[in-house]
């Protein structure tokens, strides 16, 4: 679909989400609605702004002028080490955490409605082509922004983060949508609301997404006194990126406190975060990692890892990677001594399957001791094989041992792994495992593969490996919506289209600014965006000046009786 290495290059499971741009699809007024929306920003953000914000404009290949198309973005992406891909709409976090990990750009296709153009609580194109690509032209902060990818793919999620995560989108799908009705609005709200309130304990999604929020989405830069802006939230905005920078939205010095305010994507933000330079958010996100399941593993981890109710990893101290859906640990001297998965599950190391231990050697499960055998001086994954014959643990002969956790494990050695000098996995046969009374596992059960470690030493999201376990992610079942326009809208677009033919340069015949204010006319229709476009057209030359007091006429009847237009239009007629 888009000819780029790095896009090729991604794990089969993102492939999913990817849809075709259909640049054709964008009307006149969509054109209309992004070079209004850039010519704003360009106003204010060329004085407030980050520096390296405007000269990433040109580096990522975005036009003031015309809505961007992926291929022109990944020309000019491509140079800098990232790509860009079209999603539709609000993608699942720990999916747009991995695009971002391999340094892909996600790019919502949909351009906003003309009447949120201030502001839309849905991803578009605006906020991800304008907002998000100039910024990574910065490599401090290209580097700060694939981090963070790494690091939230790791992040545990909980089982209700996804129907909150489902919730968000449909709610912004019904508030982008001409046809929502208020009461649809309402409940979509209350909904989201209820299942807040079951949120708990947030995790570790939860709280790495506070972080995006407060630095890639609404992040502020400088001094707490005259802070500049960097987050796409902002950059993307015309009422928030204003609305920034007054007096009366509080200014926070950045910190890992950050994670602990939420956010609401319907409603302008109560307080921005401030860091004095990207250096630091990198900083504050190495704090973070230090707290995740990812550095610590453990018991937290493997409970973490059990919550999610979904594919998770857990590594042991030997570096073996089990990948699967853990549902059980066994926990002796409140310390885990067991785990269990249910269902396919793969071994791994260095974040490639081993041999013969795929998914379907382990179709029903996994289960293995944690923990150092009885007796031993060093660790069992350092024991050498005449060490494993001091405790009878002989290739082809019958043993016994027990594990320091009470654990004991009766059969006949098969194999013992090793890899870099350590013991990742020994197979048993006619093999029993059992803890005080409780059978952990039976021979009827097939050959046992257990795994080597004295600890969990990390646990993390999705599989070691994830296209040798053919992950895969669930693809919002939702769909955006796709606006059918009426005849008179679509001679709407029309007249759009032939005006911006008049400021490029087609100046004749249709085209002709009295003759497109007079179609306008007849159409009957209350359009002030069009009207600021045929303004701008009329201006070109001393011919019109009674039809620039005619339109601006009716800008100012437009504005009289929705007096919300007024920063919107009083822009353009001052201009």
């Amino acid at each position: 679909m888009y000819d780029n290495p790095i896009i090729q290059l991604l794990p089969k499971h993102l492939h999913t989400f990817i849809i075709e741009q259909n640049y054709d699809k964008y009307t006149a007024r969509d054109q209309a609605v992004w070079r209004y929306v850039m010519k704003r920003n360009m106003e204010f953000l060329s004085k407030h702004a980050d520096g390296s914000y405007v000269k990433g404009l040109e580096s990522t290949g975005i036009s003031t002028d015309h809505i961007p198309s992926v291929e022109e973005m990944n020309n000019s992406l491509g140079k800098i080490g990232w790509a860009a891909v079209c999603v539709d709409g609000f993608i699942p976090p720990s999916a747009f955490m991995e695009f971002q990990k391999h340094k892909v750009l996600v790019i919502a296709a949909d351009i906003r409605p003309f009447d949120q153009i201030e502001y839309t609580p849905a991803p578009d194109i605006i906020h991800e082509a304008a907002g998000h690509a100039p910024i990574i032209a910065d490599p401090e902060y290209a580097e700060y922004l694939r981090y963070f990818g790494e690091l939230g793919s790791k992040a545990f999620s909980s089982k209700n983060d996804y129907k909150i995560y489902e919730a968000i989108r449909h709610l912004s799908i019904l508030k982008a949508s001409p046809y929502s009705k208020k009461g649809e609005i309402n409940m979509a709200v209350k909904k989201i609301e209820v299942l807040g309130t079951k949120s708990g304990m947030p995790s570790e999604m939860t709280l790495i997404r506070n972080l995006h929020w407060w630095t890639v989405e609404y992040g502020l830069i400088g001094s707490l006194i005259k802070p500049k802006i960097y987050g796409a939230g902002l950059l993307s905005s015309i009422s928030e990126s204003e609305n920034a920078l007054k007096y009366d939205v509080k200014k926070i010095l950045y910190s890992l406190d950050a994670m602990d305010y939420g956010f609401d994507i319907t409603k302008p933000q109560p307080q921005l975060f401030v860091t004095p330079d990207f250096k630091h958010l990198t900083s504050v996100l190495e704090e973070f990692a230090k707290q995740m399941a990812f550095t610590t593993g453990g018991l937290d981890g493997i409970m973490k890892a059990i919550g999610s109710g979904n594919t998770a990893t857990l590594e042991y101290s030997s570096g073996l990677q089990v990948s699967g859906t853990f549902n059980d640990v066994l926990i002796s001297g409140g310390r885990p001594v067991y785990i269990n998965t249910n269902g396919p599950t793969t071994l791994n190391y260095k974040n490639k399957l081993m041999d013969g231990q795929g998914k379907e050697n382990h179709a029903e499960g996994f289960g293995s001791p944690i923990g150092k055998i009885k007796g031993a001086l060093k660790p069992t994954r350092f024991l050498s094989d005449t060490e494993l014959a001091e405790y009878g643990i002989i290739k082809g002969k019958h043993c016994s041992f027990e594990f320091e956790s009470g654990v004991k494990v009766e059969g006949v050695l098969g194999r013992v792994v090793r890899k870099d000098g350590k013991i990742l996995l020994i197979t048993f046969y006619d093999c029993t495992i059992r803890h005080n009374r409780k059978i952990l596992f039976d021979p009827s059960w097939g050959h046992y593969d257990m795994a080597v470690g004295e600890s969990i030493v990390s646990a993390f999201s999705g599989a070691a490996d994830a296209d040798a376990f053919e992950l895969s992610r669930q693809v919002p079942q939702e769909k955006t919506l796709k606006i059918s326009y009426d005849d008179k809208t679509i001679k709407l677009h029309e007249l759009y289209k032939k005006t911006k033919e008049f400021v490029d340069g087609n100046q004749g015949g249709q085209n002709r600014p009295d003759k497109l204010f007079a179609e306008y006319k007849r159409i009957k229709v209350d359009d002030w965006l069009f009207l600021t476009e045929l303004l701008a057209a009329a201006k070109l030359s001393d011919e019109h000046p009674a039809l620039i007091k005619k339109i601006t006429g009716e800008l100012q009847a437009n504005l009289s009786l929705n007096p919300g237009l007024k920063n919107l239009i009083e822009f353009d007629i001052n201009d």
